[in-house]
């Protein structure tokens, strides 16, 4: 075999990290993103775990403003931490379960994991790791951290030596070119 030879035979990895589960559409964009590779293609999902502390901040801002309207007030002792967070590991097992179901169903291979630390650090390990030859980063709009660039694909694209691509979920491709969001390059 010849280096050209083997080089046909490489896998092209490809990791995503998604803020929230694909839906079928949003599984099959990403896929047409490959369509015409002649290697095949296994995509490495990684869906940061919901904050449970986080959560449980807003709950507790929610019921801090309830106060003020003559709600019984609630404290940190009353809410069960631990519960919480099994609510919020529970949750991000189901949508990156979703998400995987989605991409399969689109015809690709595709794998994945629940990040529970900087999702940018998790990217960069996996994008080493498997030898990705690109990111996509699919989110909601984050107009606010996008403009200061400090939204995952601008962290990102300071912290892996690959290509990274930004894709908004839930938006088709047409959807995404309509207001200058969407895509934000390469």
């Amino acid at each position: 075999m010849t280096d050209g030879d083997a080089s046909a035979d490489e896998t092209y990895h490809v990791v995503l990290l998604v803020e929230q589960a694909l839906t079928d559409v949003d599984a099959r964009q990403v896929r047409s993103l490959h369509e015409g590779l002649d290697q095949p293609v296994v995509y490495h999902v990684l869906l940061p775990m919901e904050d449970a502390a986080a959560r449980i901040e807003a709950s507790m801002g929610t019921l801090a403003a309830g106060e003020v309207l003559a709600a019984p007030a609630m404290t940190m002792s009353d809410v069960d931490l631990a519960a919480v967070r099994e609510d919020c590991e529970e949750r991000s097992r189901e949508d990156l379960e979703s998400t995987l179901t989605a991409l399969r169903a689109a015809g690709v291979e595709a794998t994945g994991q629940v990040v529970e630390g900087h999702p940018i650090d998790a990217l960069a390990q996996v994008v080493s790791q498997v030898d990705g030859r690109e990111a996509i980063i699919l989110t909601r709009p984050h107009v606010v951290a996008e403009f200061f660039h400090v939204d995952w694909t601008s962290k990102a694209r300071r912290a892996i030596g690959v290509p990274v691509l930004h894709l908004l979920e839930h938006e088709s491709f047409d959807e995404q070119a309509g207001g200058g969001e969407g895509v934000t390059g390469l």
